[in-house]
């Protein structure tokens, strides 16, 4: 099985014997991330999963890519040709697990994990694939993970897509609503495959696409027992695993320096979101497509969280277009579909970050963030708040008594 050693992890010599899970045990203490590559040809494409997630969530995407879902390690027959190969047209894609989940090395201390750290992890797999430049698409946390890298190595993205993208912090709460305070309660709960399947695909796709009939079955009950199947062989995610990842989410940052390294690289960028996305919102994906303004560009498109699943032939066309827009250098001005206007808000907020640069430990931008984010949290409550209390009053409501002595039905 194909792995990259990325370093010894952060433990201190009298925890050094059980600083990995134990399914990690065989790993020796030094952090492994496995890792597949698919395909062959001379146009290379890295691909960052996200949270809880495995290489194998980008299915859709290699098979798009490059015509087939088998790796290479397993299909050296097929590709032994790989001179010819990697002379034409073609595109070798490389998707891993991130350090916590799946085959890779589950560290057991939070320090360990971080999206910075893990875009390190990305950057020591090209090294070990000996990829000098690479198109770099992240999902979720993997779109974190992408800024991180193309933050740290600019000169080695020639691309970077970002799919269902969000901010760390705050901007990782999902939608105030009912539906998703469920959704993170039976996700919390889950314990079994079953329940696990169930909350993911509430959590992944569009309600509409889950009702939709494939023949006579709904695809809800398809995509379940996928999922269990899929679930039940690589097994639950270990809690070590699932708080490093989303510890990692919580503290990601990107600082206006990294964005202007970012910007001032020159590459293109695409921000790839889905409408009905509950857990990723839009609104934080458009304001993080505006801070790459002129380098990028939003493609809205109906779907859910994992909308590179529900709507795969829209996304790998936008990813094509991406790759076949760097290739001809095409300009940012052309490639962008966003509006060059700032609103007074933003002009004034940057100007406050500007005028707050000589030194406070803590910025203008964060304290003004951080209130933005208290603010429509507070009055979403309010908003929930209201409501049930209106319904309650509803269930309340006298009961119309009649001359008799008998009930009369409201209704």
């Amino acid at each position: 099985m194909p792995y990259c050693d990325v370093g010894t992890q952060t433990s201190s010599p009298a925890t050094s014997s059980s600083a990995v899970a134990p399914a990690d045990a065989h790993l020796n203490n030094d952090v492994k991330i496995f890792y597949r590559t698919y395909g062959r040809g001379p146009t290379k494409v890295l691909l960052i999963i996200g949270l809880a997630s495995t290489h194998e969530g980008w299915g859709p995407q290699i098979k798009g890519f490059t015509g087939t879902n088998v790796p290479n390690d397993e299909d050296d027959a097929v590709w032994s040709c790989e001179g010819d190969n990697e002379a034409g047209g073609g595109i070798q894609v490389c998707a891993f697990d991130n350090r916590g989940v799946g085959r890779s090395s589950v560290p057991i201390r939070k320090s360990d994990y971080s999206t910075k750290i893990m875009a390190k992890d990305a950057i020591t797999l090209l090294d070990h694939l000996g990829w000098k430049k690479a198109h770099v698409f992240g999902h979720s946390m993997g779109s974190m993970i992408a800024c991180k890298l193309a933050a740290m190595v600019p000169d080695r993205v020639l691309s970077m897509a970002l799919l269902n993208a969000t901010g760390g912090g705050f901007q990782c709460f999902p939608k105030f609503d009912r539906r998703t305070i469920s959704v993170a309660y039976r996700f919390l709960k889950a314990k079994s495959p079953e329940q696990r399947a169930e909350v993911d695909l509430d959590t992944h796709y569009s309600q509409e696409y889950l009702e939709e009939y494939v023949g006579t079955v709904k695809r809800r009950t398809i995509l379940y027992q996928q999922y269990v199947k899929g679930i039940s062989s690589s097994g639950m995610q270990s809690n070590y695993g699932f708080d490093g990842q989303l510890s990692a989410c919580w503290n990601h940052k990107m600082t206006q320096k990294e964005i202007e390294a970012i910007k001032s690289a020159g590459f293109l960028v695409s921000v790839i979101h889905g409408r009905a996305d509950i857990i990723a919102q839009l609104y934080y994906a458009r304001r993080l497509a505006e801070r790459f303004h002129p380098m990028a560009r939003l493609v809205e498109l109906h779907g859910g969280h994992l909308v590179s699943h529900e709507r795969p032939e829209e996304v790998n066309q936008a990813l094509f277009d991406l790759i076949k827009a760097s290739e001809v250098k095409m300009i940012p001005h052309d490639w962008t579909n966003l509006p060059n206007t700032q609103s007074w808000w933003k002009e004034r907020r940057m100007l406050l970050v500007k005028n707050n640069q000589s030194g406070n430990n803590i910025s203008t931008e964060y304290i003004i963030e951080k209130l933005h984010f208290c603010i429509l949290y507070f009055l979403s409550l309010l908003i929930l708040v209201f409501e049930f209390g209106r319904k309650l009053v509803r269930s309340l409501k006298p009961v119309r008594v009649g001359s008799s002595t008998a009930y009369i039905d409201s209704q």
